[in-house]
Formats: structure tokens, C-alpha cells, sequence
């Protein structure tokens, strides 16, 4: 029992929570990166195809790929569907941080939850009664999250904590008002664009886990599909040869960094954590991001710790337990309740292919 509530609860929980607090790390770096000059067209090119080539031996080593059937044309069709969502979101995500900047992109990211709730009722993937206690958990926190996150952006609050140290500044160097607010305004439309995309993502990548449950096998494909995709939209966008060539400096670090530990171990917790909690779950930690990018600035680029920061954290936090209650809830009178055999319609294809060649070694023998 302790073993399935750490497998099932606390895992998850603590991967997603340092999968945040990465992806704010590696938005910080990459806006780093582009502000000596390099081009985000090169990077999601060269940070993918870091992934693609990290995960090569995976088709080969995985347990399941040996144990799983040969991947059909269905199946290859949805991760190429996936990484053109995939290829898109991340082009429009990585130059919309460009253009504003990491706390802009966590800040917008708090709109999946609310985009991802609603997919997964319209796809039934979410079962909401409107009388049930759980169901109005998950309504509630949901909203409440998203109301923390808007109090973080909008509201900032008389200073808390001063901090005398020069901050980092990760805003690209403008001469006029003017141009501060075009580029604000156009770096929010792509990153609103890359988060209504976000929620497709998880909701197809759900659906190929449901017929296909190998994270690694998968993710090598779909990081394949996005570096390609990436270079040929890169060849007609970025026309200056000298864009691909990456020194031995910050952009060559993000590049590294972004490719293992962004497209590759990011994309595969994200992929095992949907295969077992489902989208909403993943979506639900998105709302932290600004809390913890927040307190990321404060702890390491100096920033000063503003009242509307830490009212907006709060209410993150109680919206996102919130939602994790109902969550919890919901689980629990589903063990209660589904105590009886899987029929063949829901046994998984890695447990059904188990038996099916079983039966044929058994009729085989005889």
C-alpha cells in the first residue's frame, strides 16, 4: 500500500514540482542566451536534435518497445502530429520569450489549467458532477489558481523584501517606452498562442500512452519530428549562416542543458506523468511556475520580493491543493468502486500483447 501511495502520489508530485522549478531555469537561461544573439529558430533546432540524439539507443534498450508490437502507422501518425503541435509551440513559446521574458511566459502558463480542464471534458477524460464535492474541488481550485497567478502579474504591492544587490535583468535593451510596450505585447499573443497549444499536446500524447505505454520510445520519435520540422521552417526563417554556428559560450550551455533536460527528461516525466494521472494533474503544476520564478528571482538574481508576489503565491498555493484534494478524492472512490476484473476493452496493449503471446506459446506447446 505504502509503495503504490509513493508510486502513484508522491512521485509524480515531487517530479512535476522540480520539472517547474527546471523549466523556469532553463526559460532564465535561454533568455540569456538570446540576448547575446542567439537565433530561437537555431536553438529549438539544435536543443531537439541534442534530444533526439541523447535518446537514440531507447527504441533499442527499452523493456516495453521489446515487449510491445512494432509501432504502426497510426500510432507513428499521432507523434507526428504531436510533434508538429510540439514544433509549433515551442517556436512560438521560445520567441514570445524573446520578445518579453521568463516571468511573462510563467505568468501566461497559468491559462492551461483552464484550457486543459476544458479539453478533457469535451474528450472525456474528466468526469465533473456538479453536486459532487470532488468535482467542485477540481472547478474551484482551478479558477483560484488562475486568480493567484493574474494577482502575481498584475498587482505588485509595496516592497517586502529589498534586496541592495543589483538584479540580473533578463529584458532585452530598448531606448523607448514604445518599443517596450510592442515588444510586450507581441511576446504575450505568442506565448498565449504556445499555451492554447499546450493542452492539445498533453490530450494526444494521453491518447498514444492509452495504445502505446513506452515514454522513451515515444519522446526519441517525437523530439526527431520537432528537430526536423524546426530545421525546415529554420532554413526559410534564419537566412544568416553564421546564426548556426554556436560557440563555446551561453547559447552552446542553453542548447546543452535545454536538450537533456528540457526536451528530454522534461518531455519524458510529462509523458509518464499523464500516462498515470492524467492531463489535468500535469496541467495543475503550471500555475507554480510563477510562484517559484518569483522566488527564483529573489533567491539568486536579486530581485525585491513584492507584496502582490506573495498574496498571489498563496493563492496559488490553496488553489493548486485545491485541486489536488478533488483529485485525491475522485481516485480514492474510483479504487472503492473499480474493484472489479478489467474487461479485455481496458486491459492496455502492453498487458494484452503479454497475454495474447502467452496464449500462443501455450498453443503452440500443445
Amino acid at each position: 500500500m505504502a509503495k503504490r501511495v509513493c508510486h502513484k502520489d508522491l512521485l509524480p508530485f515531487g517530479a512535476m514540482v522540480t520539472m517547474e522549478c527546471l523549466n523556469v531555469a532553463l526559460n532564465t537561461l535561454f533568455k540569456a542566451a538570446t540576448l547575446r544573439g542567439m537565433s530561437y529558430h537555431v536553438f529549438v533546432v539544435y536543443a531537439y536534435a541534442v534530444a533526439a540524439i541523447v535518446l537514440l539507443p531507447a527504441p533499442f534498450i527499452s523493456k516495453r518497445s521489446r515487449v510491445l508490437p512494432p509501432l504502426s502507422f497510426p500510432v507513428l501518425r499521432k507523434i507526428g502530429l504531436l510533434g508538429l503541435i510540439g514544433c509549433a509551440s515551442q517556436i512560438m513559446g521560445y520567441t514570445g520569450i524573446s520578445f518579453g521574458s521568463p516571468t511573462l511566459s510563467s505568468a501566461i502558463s497559468n491559462l492551461v489549467p483552464a484550457f486543459t480542464f476544458l479539453l478533457a471534458i469535451i474528450f472525456r477524460m474528466e468526469k465533473v458532477v456538479v453536486r459532487n464535492a470532488s468535482s467542485q474541488a477540481k472547478m474551484l481550485g482551478t479558477i483560484v489558481s488562475i486568480t493567484g497567478a493574474f494577482v502575481v502579474t498584475l498587482y505588485k504591492g509595496p516592497p517586502i523584501i529589498i534586496v541592495h544587490t543589483p538584479s540580473l535583468s533578463l529584458h532585452q535593451p530598448i531606448n523607448t517606452l514604445k518599443s517596450v510596450d510592442r515588444s510586450w505585447a507581441i511576446g504575450g499573443l505568442l506565448l498565449t498562442a504556445e499555451y492554447i497549444l499546450v493542452p492539445l499536446w498533453y490530450i494526444i500524447q494521453v491518447q498514444i500512452m492509452k495504445v502505446y505505454p513506452d515514454e522513451l520510445t515515444v519522446i526519441f520519435f517525437y523530439n526527431l519530428c520537432v528537430s526536423i520540422m524546426a530545421a525546415i521552417v529554420g532554413i526559410f526563417t534564419e537566412t544568416n549562416a553564421s546564426a548556426w554556428k554556436i560557440g563555446l559560450d551561453t547559447s552552446l550551455a542553453s542548447i546543452v542543458c535545454s536538450g537533456i533536460f528540457g526536451s528530454f527528461v522534461n518531455n519524458a516525466v510529462h509523458t509518464w506523468v499523464l500516462r498515470i494521472k492524467g492531463p489535468v494533474y500535469v496541467a495543475m503544476f503550471k500555475p507554480l511556475s510563477i510562484a517559484i520564478a518569483v522566488a527564483l528571482g529573489v533567491m539568486f538574481l536579486g530581485d525585491t520580493l513584492h507584496l502582490g508576489s506573495l498574496v498571489g503565491a498563496t493563492i496559488i498555493s490553496i488553489g493548486f491543493y485545491t485541486v489536488m484534494w478533488g483529485k485525491a478524492t475522485e481516485e480514492a472512490d474510483e479504487d472503492v468502486h473499480g474493484q472489479q476484473s478489467p474487461t479485455t476493452e481496458n486491459v492496455p496493449l502492453l498487458q494484452s500483447y503479454k497475454t495474447d503471446t502467452a496464449e500462443k506459446k501455450m498453443h503452440g506447446s500443445v
